[in-house]
């Protein structure tokens, strides 16, 4: 007689509701991976479980268990044992999501060298993540370290990338037994077809103009071209790098990093109007609207706040550079930002570790959230069409670049 421990996926269901599973999702988890393991072990026995079959070569010997860490928590999973030789499921247990080995990976180097055990612990438990073994770190460790180096160095060979944002996040550390700050300077474009892509990853001691310098002309070399437009903040040393790096770009200023220092120059009372009267400069229909809008809103500002007045006509051709793109990128260059997303992302990733052991482990983190991301924006649809971005790239070929907007060419290496 042949045993039939196959359970189809409605009755199982079935079952689950009817029992109340408190963890539905933890359950359907370890029963498809279970189901997996039991087909791959009938497979190498050569017949499936309690059957009798002139082509068996092997016969299963119960199970052992085994804790798998998973995002919805640890599970305790019951693997095929075999009378003769062993299984193994190696595609399952081995393989993680590249971010996620990283912060198990910095979880235990914080331990290990003397991080807070509240802090490790804490983070474990937002992981879902009972233990971490050592010999898993090391390997963990490794694997990421090539995939993130991989990803910091390869070729910038989807180009012409059109549009591109920079911005640098500052993180803690320890050096020489005290906690320092460094900064992480970060790049992201529109590639060719029209896909955002992280283009690079750094980590400097401090925010100056060498640095950027340093970081823009590595892009180059890797192969970034064809940049009509960088976004960012108004770092003079970020500034007089792109010029250096990137003749022929314009230069657009952040309005996000721009409204947080104009506010400053206000009441906290009236930052809200005034941040709802300078957006209303970005949602005009046409160029001259927008160069129109800007004027109507000093002159709204003029009688109650002058200094809010004095700091917005003169970063007038900072903040409009964009209005001489096409009107259908406006949306992306500023509703959509990638860059203030995907700084959001590593802040909600990189904020639980607090302050890393060495640089190592933060480009280990980061550079593995940013390799992650690129492969689920080329998995997305097109950020910008493509015929879109034709119509941007024809500034460059008739030479129709603004000229109120000129990069600074004086810094040197």
């Amino acid at each position: 007689m042949t045993a039939d421990n196959s359970v189809t996926p409605a009755r199982w269901l079935a079952q689950q509701i009817e029992t109340g599973d408190p963890d539905m999702l933890r359950s359907m988890v370890k029963t498809m991976a279970e189901t997996l393991m039991s087909a791959e072990a009938d497979s190498l026995c050569g017949a499936g479980y309690g059957e009798r079959s002139s082509e068996r070569t092997n016969s299963r010997n119960g199970y052992r268990n085994r804790e798998w860490d998973t995002r919805t928590g640890t599970i305790d999973l019951a693997i095929p044992k075999l009378r003769t030789g062993s299984y193994y499921p190696d595609w399952l247990l081995e393989r993680r999501r590249r971010a996620e080995q990283a912060l198990i990976s910095v979880v235990a180097t914080s331990y290990l060298l003397g991080v807070s055990t509240r802090r490790v612990d804490k983070l474990v438990e937002q992981l879902g993540i009972k233990h971490i073994s050592k010999s898993q770190v090391s390997q963990m460790a490794k694997t990421l370290d090539e995939q993130v180096e991989a990803f910091r160095t390869r070729a910038l060979d989807a180009g012409p990338y059109t549009f591109v944002w920079i911005d640098a996040l500052t993180q803690k550390v320890r050096e020489s037994g005290r906690t320092i700050n460094v900064h992480c300077l970060l790049a992201t474009g529109v590639n060719a077809n029209g896909q955002r892509e992280v283009l690079g990853l750094d980590v400097t001691s401090a925010e100056d103009g060498a640095g950027w310098l340093a970081f823009l002309r590595a892009l180059v070399a890797r192969g970034l071209s064809g940049v009509q437009l960088v976004v960012s903040d108004a770092h003079r040393g970020l500034v007089e790098a792109i010029g250096a790096s990137l003749p022929g770009a314009a230069w657009q200023r952040c309005r996000t990093h721009y409204l947080r220092n104009l506010l400053t120059t206000v009441p906290k009372s009236a930052q809200p109007w005034v941040a709802t009267l300078v957006r209303t400069i970005f949602d005009q229909p046409t160029t001259d609207a927008v160069r129109t809008q800007h004027a109507w809103v000093i002159d709204a500002l003029e009688a109650k706040y002058p200094a809010a007045c004095e700091h917005l006509d003169a970063a007038r051709e900072d903040l409009l550079a964009f209005a001489t793109f096409p009107r259908e990128t406006w949306r992306q260059i500023w509703s959509n930002n990638p860059q203030e997303r995907l700084n959001k992302e590593i802040r909600r990733r990189t904020d639980v570790v607090g302050i890393f052991p060495d640089r190592a482990a933060i480009i280990r983190l980061v550079g593995a959230v940013l390799a992650e991301q690129t492969d689920e924006w080329t998995e997305a649809r097109r950020y910008m069409g493509l015929d879109i971005l034709a119509k941007a790239r024809v500034r460059l070929i008739t030479g129709d670049t603004p000229a109120h907007n000129p990069l600074p060419q004086t810094l040197t290496a």
